[in-house]
């Protein structure tokens, strides 16, 4: 389904209005493989639109989480960061601890795994996180 109803039809429901602005937060969030903090989307956002101030940023992106369209990340930088959800495409991070750098990664052999451990312990997975915590290449590279 279109991750714009869903949110439209999100606001809707809980009675608030879809405004401009809250398109154009939802727009760019999407149009972006990004893991945004409130501060990263503002910033971004706020050199086009100076008008967008950061706690409709903030408030808009709990909105996205709240409505199915994004999820709240928490990579232990202290930030919440927040990720388009992908129909049917799990994925996994590497994290890099001294620039934040965050990559995305597909490994079936790890869901694999997974499953395996799972069927091995009579036990049914609803969800999971796998997450990656060392430096990038650039920063191994100092």
């Amino acid at each position: 389904m279109d991750r714009v109803k869903i949110f439209s039809d999100y606001i809707v429901q809980k009675g608030l209005k879809t405004t401009n602005q809250r398109m154009v937060i939802l727009k760019t969030f999407l149009s972006s493989r990004s893991h945004y903090s409130t501060e990263e989307l503002y910033l971004k956002l706020r050199k086009k639109h100076p008008k967008i101030g950061y706690a409709t940023v903030h408030r808009t992106l709990k909105l996205l989480a709240e409505s199915g369209v994004a999820i709240e990340q928490h990579f232990g930088d202290r930030h919440a960061r927040f990720e388009p959800v992908r129909a049917n495409r799990h994925h996994d991070h590497l994290v890099c601890v001294e620039c934040g750098l965050i990559i995305e990664f597909e490994e079936p052999n790890i869901r694999e795994l997974q499953l395996q451990v799972a069927a091995e312990h009579h036990f049914k997975i609803n969800n999971h996180r796998h997450e990656l915590y060392g430096l990038c290449s650039r920063c191994a590279a100092k």
